[in-house]
């Protein structure tokens, strides 16, 4: 149930107005088109599909240009249509669930009769939201890394066949980075499995902290990440890849009292023309043992 429905900003007069409790305009087609929604927004688990499905449906009882969806606790926004300057917000929650903000705009004020409207359907959009928002999470934790929180490998795979798709059809560049923290096995040796985490963790943190937010960080097994960087060509991923070798060379991880220093090597590969992702992944592999064979902490780049 929806235990809190909030309005607020330019709908009313006052900043500080309430909501008060109205009526539902009547319409012939109200009880019709609500039904609709529900049956339409009940036949997917996308967030987006939904939000969009409510948008246009909407349209049928009250004209809204825009509609805006944030949920910052999920990280979440969703703009649909246009921005206009008179806008009405709602807080959806249930008994259990914070299920984020939804604001519509137009161009003129919403009547008493359309905000009651509004409000009368939002009933039917609290429940998908919610069975959306639990999927999304589900989906996101099956793709990735429980200890680094970064992707998996299924989560990768996924991320490369999107990617060269995306680089072949827009003739863009893509590249990969292969990392390898150097002697691992010695860190898990001296200090114990619980030091080795706190270096996977520190090392997955500093890859992300000094990569773009459109670079893509996976954890692919035991010691090893990938970086996907698309629109990125060969000299700039070097630079990036050098830029985590060196930053991950200058931190230290605390751990029992001790401060331990990790190192990484680091292979570099670019997409060729109508080359495949596993060779792409391959060339970039067999450039990270180069770079451990000429004595680690080194980025080597394969031949483009």
């Amino acid at each position: 149930m929806v235990t809190s429905v909030h309005t607020g900003n330019s709908a009313f007069d006052s900043k500080d107005a309430t909501a008060r409790l109205r009526l539902p305009a009547s319409a012939p087609d109200h009880h019709e088109i609500r039904q609709r929604l529900t049956n339409l927004m009940q036949s997917t688990l996308n967030l987006d599909d939904i939000l969009q499905i409510f948008f246009e449906q909407i349209q049928n009882i009250v004209t809204s240009r825009g509609l805006f969806y944030e949920n910052n606790s999920e990280g979440l926004k969703v703009q649909l249509g246009s921005p206009s300057p008179h806008k009405i917000n709602y807080r959806l929650n249930t008994d259990t669930d914070m299920l984020g903000e939804v604001t519509f705009s137009r161009s003129k004020r919403f009547s008493e009769a359309e905000l009651s409207n509004i409000e009368s359907l939002l009933g039917s959009l609290i429940f998908p939201l919610r069975n959306a928002l639990k999927y999304r999470a589900a989906v996101q934790s099956a793709l990735r890394d429980p200890l680094t929180g970064t992707g998996n490998r299924i989560a990768l795979e996924n991320a490369l066949t999107r990617e060269k798709s995306l680089a072949d059809r827009y003739d863009q560049p893509l590249s990969l980075l292969t990392i390898d923290i150097d002697h691992f096995k010695r860190i898990n040796d001296n200090f114990g499995h619980s030091c080795g985490d706190e270096v996977l963790t520190e090392v997955a943190r500093s890859i992300v902290a000094v990569t773009r937010q459109t670079d893509m960080t996976f954890r692919y097994g035991g010691e090893e990440f990938v970086v996907l960087l698309n629109k990125t060509n060969s000299e700039g991923a070097t630079v990036i890849a050098e830029r985590i070798r060196h930053f991950i060379e200058k931190a230290r991880v605390e751990s029992h009292n001790e401060l331990l220093q990790a190192t990484v090597s680091i292979g570099v590969s670019t997409l060729r023309k109508d080359e495949s992702t596993k060779a792409l992944f391959d060339r970039a592999d067999q450039a990270l043992y180069k770079a451990k064979a000429q004595g680690r902490n080194l980025v080597i780049t394969a031949e483009s």
